[in-house]
């Protein structure tokens, strides 16, 4: 603890954590007295109206952002709070912009690089404070809520952006541009000797120059010097089956979360977990010396992760294909040197079956299996560009908060282009995050003749900001704009028919039509017990025949120039 400024976190019993109000009081004064080393400010409001800062810390004085970018100087991101109820990010930065401000030394280590960060992300769910929602979490004795004033979690929302702070999320890292990002967390899940777990960026999903430095050279770096710092830790603890002792499987981080999020902008993303039921000390003193130790690489090795990253957007710019989806490697796992408590199962003393339980007093130590390797589960031709027409606001918003190049047409004109039919699509039955998201997506890829309108806009993939184009514009990609609901009303037809006009109408379709005729018949071979529903019956030659077809019905509007 410094002895001028400490934390409300060190004023207290090490089992407190800030209030927002104290918080960002403390930054401003810090900002105030160190002029020279912090800029502070309000960069918005959240959706419920309070305000939301984020922070500059620099050696040299300079903290414009347009001026950093020029010199190309590494720039590190920490944020935290996304989740108020796991708060030991909030507390640490606070102690470690305090530390900068204060020690010329640990200050002028810094160099060239920068450190951003966002001192309390979710500033809703920080002010929802109480001791009761986090039901098995040790310490500490008040904190935040997990979901913002309209009841969404943020760390889902990167994507879809329903929040106002999700949009100043994706227009803050898009315009600092950040080359590693570390959000701070809290675990639930197994018991296990480790204070902090770690998510990273997936590597194989990073890819490029960038994923191989991630998996060889930065995350040994990181648990070496974890590990001399007393603070042993081990990737996320995830497991295949019910216990660790089974295996353990990377944490796929889609683009929704904020590692994922990160990915889409060739981010070398961390989302440190510690362990819930540590006490809140020594989950703030191993997530302090997570951010010390990730900063320090960055401090490093800045130059050189810069320059993995221009050559990532460069490669991108330029792909034949592009992978939108990814799936765990199940064939070919390798191992890591796992710390565990033995797992114990017993009946349960509040109903009739088998409860799990961990015994501390046995731990053991053995090599496990670790699923870290992903593969991609569905692949796209990577198109010249897409034209997305005007109409479809919500995406062409999104696409520009991240940065993302377009060009609006002049004047009418005809195209020739690929879309998607969309054949089918499984929905979840219950909202979640406030959609009801498309699990499932089976597409046809047609081309086709069409009109675009002046003011229409098309997105060229020869840019640096490709990859979050491709990933949010193809459907089957993980966290698509259409996977969200954003074009839902395509799957909706918009007009229908009277049964007994449609009955001879439908027998004159099927005589003009041949290629209605032969999907009938199949389909009647294949559905004899729908032959006495009347609405099924005429339903399929309704959808399936050309004399009134509805073109955009089941048309994905996005369409591909090659």
């Amino acid at each position: 603890m410094h002895p001028d400024m400490p934390t409300p976190y060190e004023k207290g019993n090490q089992n407190q954590t800030t209030t927002w109000s104290d918080c960002i009081a403390f930054y401003e004064e810090l900002a105030q007295r160190f002029p020279h080393v912090l800029r502070f400010e309000q960069i918005g409001v959240s959706d419920g109206g309070i305000p939301v800062h984020a922070g500059v810390v620099s050696a040299d004085g300079v903290h414009d952002r347009s001026q950093i970018k020029a010199e190309g100087r590494p720039v590190f991101f920490n944020n935290n709070g996304i989740h108020p109820g796991e708060p030991e990010g909030v507390d640490a930065c606070m102690a470690i912009v305090r530390d900068l401000c204060h020690d010329t030394a640990k200050l002028a280590a810094l160099g060239r690089t920068v450190l951003l960060f966002v001192p309390l992300y979710n500033v809703d769910g920080a002010l929802n404070r109480a001791n009761t929602s986090r039901v098995n979490q040790d310490g500490p004795e008040q904190f935040g809520f997990r979901g913002n004033s309209r009841h969404l979690d943020l760390n889902r929302d990167f994507v879809k952006c329903d929040t106002l702070n999700a949009r100043l999320f994706n227009q803050l890292l898009t315009s600092w541009d950040p080359d590693v990002m570390v959000d701070t967390h809290t675990s639930n899940g197994a018991d296990y000797p480790y204070t902090m777990t770690l998510i990273h960026t997936q590597a194989d999903k990073l890819g490029y120059g960038l994923g191989p430095f991630l998996r060889q050279t930065m995350l040994p770096h990181i648990y070496k010097e974890m590990e001399a710092r007393g603070w042993p830790t081990c990737p996320y603890v995830n497991p295949v089956k019910d216990t660790p002792d089974d295996g353990i499987a990377e944490f796929l981080e889609v683009p929704r979360f904020s590692t994922g999020f990160a990915a889409l902008h060739h981010v070398i993303g961390f989302m440190p977990e510690t362990h819930m039921l540590k006490p809140f000390k020594d989950r703030y003193d191993s997530m302090r010396a997570l951010l010390d130790v990730t900063m320090a690489f960055t401090v490093t090795h800045g130059e050189q992760i810069r320059k993995l990253r221009a050559e990532a957007k460069e490669q991108a710019a330029s792909a034949k294909e592009w992978t939108v989806a990814w799936k765990m490697d199940e064939a070919n796992p390798s191992t890591f040197r796992f710390k565990g408590y033995a797992a114990k199962r017993s009946a349960s003393l509040l109903g009739n079956y088998q409860r799990l339980s961990y015994d501390r007093g046995q731990p053991w130590e053995k090599d496990i299996a670790y699923y870290n390797s992903f593969v991609p589960a569905a692949t796209v031709r990577a198109p010249k560009g897409y034209i997305v027409p005007q109409a479809w606001r919500e995406a062409i918003e999104r696409l520009q908060w991240n940065g993302v190049e377009m060009a609006r047409f002049d004047e009418a004109s005809t195209v020739e282009a690929q879309y998607y039919h969309i054949a089918s699509v499984t929905s979840r039955p219950n909202a979640y995050e406030g959609h009801m998201y498309h699990d499932e997506v089976q597409l046809e890829a047609r081309t086709g003749s069409f009109t675009v309108q002046p003011g229409d806009y098309f997105i060229p993939l020869k840019q640096a900001n490709a990859r979050y184009a491709v990933e949010t514009l193809e459907p089957q990609g993980h966290d698509s704009f259409f996977r969200w609901g954003f074009f839902n009303s395509v799957l909706e037809k918009k007009e229908a028919y009277s049964d007994y006009v449609f009955e001879d109408l439908a027998l004159e379709m099927l005589e003009t039509e041949p290629e209605l005729k032969a999907k009938f018949e199949a389909w009647k071979a294949a559905n004899p017990a729908l032959l006495s529903d009347q609405d099924a019956v005429l339903g399929f030659i309704f959808a399936n025949g050309k004399l009134h077809a509805e073109p955009e019905w089941r048309r994905y509007p996005v369409l591909s120039v090659f």
